[in-house]
C-alpha cells in the first residue's frame, strides 16, 4: 500500500478551517508582538532621552571639522562597544561602523549619521555653546554644529541603545553608519560617504536598505519631512580660466580682453537653464561664486579666474546642463579668439527617496508622528553626499523638524547660520521614528 493511500482523507471544508484558525492564530500573535514592540521602543526611548541630549550636549561643545572627527568617533566607538556592538574604527579617515547582530543577519537595515561640523564662529549664547577654533584654509575660524551633526549622531546612539535592548527580537540585523566629512573633504583629501564605499563598507556589509534623517529649521518640533523621488539636489563645482592676452588698456585691439569674454560667458550661461532645460521636469541652478582677474585700471590682463556650482534635481539634466555648459564656455571664448579651461568637479548626485520603500514606511511615520505631523517636503536645492549610499541600495532620507512649537520656522535661522537652533525635544522624535522604521522593515520582511 502506497503511503498516499494511507493518508486519512480530510473533509476540505475541514482543511480551510484549519487553515483560518492557524493564519488568524498567527496574526494575533503577530500583531501581539508588534504592539509590544512600539510600547517597548517608546518606553526605551523615553528612558534614553537624557543621555541622547547629553551625548548631543557633548558632541556641540566639541565640534570637529571633516576628516578631522577624532574625538566624536572616540566617544561614538566607545559607546557602541559598551553596548556591546562589533565596532569598525577608521574608515574613511574617522568613519566608524557598529554591527549589530540580531535573531538572523538578513534583513540588514543600515541607519546613517553625520559627525562633522562647520567652519562657523557660534552665536547662540547657549550654556553649551562651541568655543572651539581651528585654522581653515589658512584662516582662524570658529568651530560649530550649525547644520545638526551633533544630533544626528546623538540620535543614532540612542536608536543603537534601543535596538540592543530588544536584540532577542529583530528578526534582523542593523548597521550603525557614522559617517565623516559630509559637508566635502578638505582640498586634495578624498571623504565622506563616497569614501567609505570607496573603501568597501557594502562589499563587507550588504544592506538591504539605508535609512537617513537630517535636522532642519524649516518644521516645527514633532514634525517630520518626507518624500518620494528627489528631495535634494545634486551638487557640483565647476572652475573656469578665460586665457586672453593681456595689453594696454588704451588699446585694446593689441590683445584680446578676458573680462570682456569672461562677462559674455556669464551671460550666456543663464541662458542653458531659462531657455535651454526642460524645468518641468526638473529645476536646475547654474550660479557663479567668484570673479578675478586683472589688477589695475588701465591693464587688460591675460586671464581672468571663475568658479561656481551646478544644482540638478534630476541626473539626466544633470548631464545635459553639464554638456551644455562646456559648449557654451567653449564657442564664446572661442568667437573673441580667447581660450577656456573649463572643468567641472563632480561632487554629489541627486539624493532621492526609493519610492516603494518610502510608500511602505509612511504607515510608521504616521503612527509614530501623527498624520498632521508629516509635511511632504518640496525638493531643496542643497545636497546631501547620503546620495551615494542611496544609489547603492534602496534609502529613504527624512527630514527632522528641530524649531520650538509657536515659532514660525520661515523666521528661524536656518542651517549654517551661527544662530543655528536645536529644539532638544525634537531628539526624542527622530529616535522612535529610527527604531520603529527599523523594526517595521524588519517585521514586513
Amino acid at each position: 500500500m502506497s503511503t498516499a493511500s494511507a493518508r486519512p482523507t480530510i473533509p476540505a471544508a475541514c482543511c480551510l478551517v484549519a487553515v483560518l484558525a492557524a493564519v488568524s492564530a498567527i496574526a494575533v500573535s503577530f500583531t501581539h508582538s508588534a504592539g509590544a514592540q512600539d510600547t517597548a521602543i517608546d518606553r526605551l526611548s523615553a528612558e534614553i532621552e537624557d543621555r541622547v541630549i547629553a551625548w548631543r550636549r557633548d558632541f556641540h561643545q566639541h565640534p570637529e571639522l571633516s576628516n578631522r572627527e577624532f574625538r566624536t568617533s572616540e566617544v561614538v566607538a566607545d559607546a557602541l562597544r559598551e553596548m556591546g556592538l562589533e565596532v569598525e574604527t577608521g574608515i574613511a579617515h574617522t568613519g566608524v561602523v557598529g554591527y549589530l547582530r540580531g535573531a538572523r543577519e538578513r534583513p540588514l537595515v543600515a541607519i546613517r549619521a553625520d559627525m562633522d561640523a562647520l567652519p562657523v564662529t557660534e552665536a547662540t549664547g547657549l550654556p553649551f555653546a562651541s568655543t572651539v577654533t581651528t585654522e581653515y584654509r589658512g584662516q582662524e575660524v570658529g568651530v560649530m554644529h550649525a547644520c545638526g551633526h551633533d544630533t544626528h549622531v546623538a540620535m543614532q546612539l540612542g536608536v543603537a541603545s534601543n535596538l540592543v535592548a530588544l536584540k532577542d527580537e529583530l528578526p534582523g540585523s542593523v548597521l550603525f553608519i557614522f559617517q565623516p566629512a559630509e559637508e566635502g573633504a578638505p582640498e586634495g583629501e578624498e571623504g565622506g560617504a563616497e569614501l567609505m564605499l570607496k573603501e568597501g563598507l557594502f562589499e563587507r556589509y550588504r544592506p538591504d536598505v539605508v535609512f537617513g534623517m537630517h535636522a532642519f529649521s524649516n518644521l516645527n518640533t514633532g514634525q517630520i519631512g518626507y518624500r518620494a523621488g528627489a528631495i535634494m539636489a545634486s551638487a557640483d563645482r565647476f572652475e573656469l580660466t578665460v586665457h586672453g592676452r593681456q595689453t594696454h588698456g588704451a588699446r585694446p585691439w593689441d590683445g584680446v580682453d578676458p573680462i570682456v569674454v569672461a562677462a559674455q560667458i556669464v551671460t550666456g550661461v543663464q541662458t542653458i537653464v531659462s531657455r535651454q532645460v526642460d524645468l518641468t521636469r526638473a529645476p536646475a541652478i547654474v550660479s557663479f561664486g567668484a570673479i578675478n582677474g586683472g589688477i589695475r585700471n588701465n591693464i587688460i590682463p591675460d586671464s581672468v579666474e571663475l568658479i561656481g556650482t551646478i544644482r540638478n534635481l534630476d541626473m539626466a539634466t544633470r548631464d545635459s546642463v553639464h554638456e551644455r555648459l562646456r559648449t557654451t564656455v567653449s564657442n564664446i571664448a572661442e568667437a573673441a579668439g580667447a581660450q577656456a579651461d573649463f572643468e567641472i568637479f563632480e561632487q554629489y548626485p541627486v539624493t532621492a527617496n526609493d519610492p516603494e520603500l518610502t510608500r511602505r514606511m509612511l504607515p510608521t511615520i504616521e503612527r509614530v508622528v501623527g498624520r498632521e505631523n508629516m509635511i511632504e517636503a518640496v525638493p531643496r536645492t542643497v545636497a546631501e553626499d547620503f546620495s551615494f549610499f542611496a544609489l547603492e541600495v534602496p534609502g529613504l532620507y527624512l527630514t527632522l523638524g528641530v524649531t520650538p512649537p509657536g515659532v514660525d520656522p520661515a523666521t528661524a535661522p536656518a542651517n549654517h547660520s551661527p544662530l543655528f537652533y536645536v529644539d532638544e525635544a525634537a531628539l526624542i522624535t527622530g529616535v522612535r521614528v529610527l527604531s520603529h522604521l527599523v523594526m517595521d522593515y524588519m517585521a514586513g520582511n
